[in-house]
């Protein structure tokens, strides 16, 4: 019997379009987005709907003005991918005016004014929440609630929250943000801070499920190889081991590493941001280094820095640090000496 034609040689790997990869990301993202929906309402809808609607505009009118045909890159998704992660790096029921000026920094200024896809040495989408939290810190600390009403997240959003007062009664802090807040100001230890209403079986009430929605995510992209293990294992293997050593070493003061995990943008950070082709790391041996810088930063910045997460500004200082470790970590070319 002959063989089958699909084990017939020559073997070409199949090719795959940008946006194949980019539809592959937005459908690995849909599981936490639902979860997110399902845990703190449809905040996160609007604002994704804001992001993607600009990053569109935004995109087509840089691409107009430098000349490029609209029909063959608008179409990639890429404006989409770097849309959706910033409306989830955002806070859902922010202002509508924040997240619009953060995608259209990230698309013009931090993809397009470097040459558009496959140019920009920084992730566009931390790009835009390192900007927005150093530029309005307090605007980016308002998260909501656990079951918070859907009307009053839309009336928060287009500025009809009516007041401080009523800001306050709206939102609640991020696990990372209450854990430092206790350890800073009140003087408490770990275990007493994570025993509040907030906190759940590992991090954050409602945070947890979210978590694992985006290990599915990742696990999905793996499965597919748009993303190998280098960096989510070396990101998240390097956290859980530094999270380990301190908590061993005065666990009184700093969280145990599922707290880490299940926290903050950990596992989005370890499957969507640090794997982004075009910033990160592209050696093998390189995206294990570059995983491990990136873990040791965000710990640096949660457990003594000013913002209560770190992955975004760990994602940026290591996009700093590629060229020199792609150069350093290239393997040797078949049939020539290493010298």
């Amino acid at each position: 019997m002959l063989p089958s034609r699909s084990n017939n040689s020559p073997y070409v790997r199949a090719q795959t379009s940008v946006t194949q990869v980019m539809l592959k990301v937005l459908l690995a993202l849909v599981p936490a987005i639902a979860v997110y929906v399902w845990q703190f309402g449809i905040g996160v809808l609007v604002q994704i709907l804001l992001a993607t609607v600009t990053a569109l505009i935004a995109e087509a009118l840089l691409l107009k003005l430098r000349g490029r045909p609209l029909g063959l890159f608008l179409p990639d998704l890429s404006a989409v991918v770097t849309a959706w992660l910033i409306a989830l790096a955002f806070p859902p029921i922010g202002p509508w005016w924040m997240v619009v000026v953060g995608t259209a920094f990230a698309i013009v200024v931090a993809k397009q004014l470097y040459g558009g896809l496959g140019q920009n040495p920084f992730n566009p989408a931390m790009v835009a929440y390192a900007v927005m939290i150093v530029a309005f810190p307090s605007l980016m600390s308002q998260w909501p609630s656990l079951g918070l009403d859907s009307g009053l997240q839309l009336q928060h959003i287009f500025g009809a929250h009516g007041g401080n007062a009523a800001v306050d009664a709206l939102t609640s802090a991020t696990p990372l943000d209450a854990l430092r807040t206790g350890l800073r100001e009140s003087g408490a230890s770990v275990a007493q801070v994570v025993q509040g209403a907030g906190f759940g079986s590992f991090g954050g009430k409602g945070w947890e499920w979210i978590a694992f929605a985006y290990l599915a995510g990742g696990l999905y992209l793996w499965q597919q190889r748009i993303v190998t293990w280098h960096i989510p294992l070396a990101f998240l293997g390097g956290l859980s081991l530094i999270a380990g050593i301190a908590t061993l070493a005065h666990g009184e003061a700093y969280p145990g590493p599922l707290f880490h995990l299940a926290s903050g943008g950990t596992l989005l950070g370890a499957f969507f941001i640090l794997t982004d082709p075009v910033s990160g790391a592209t050696t093998p041996r390189g995206k294990l280094l570059f995983g491990l810088g990136a873990a040791l930063i965000t710990w640096i910045v949660r457990s003594f820095g000013a913002y209560p997460d770190g992955v975004a500004f760990a994602t940026l200082l290591m996009n700093l640090c590629v060229p020199i470790i792609d150069m350093k970590t290239q393997p040797p070319v078949f049939g020539h000496k290493k010298h």
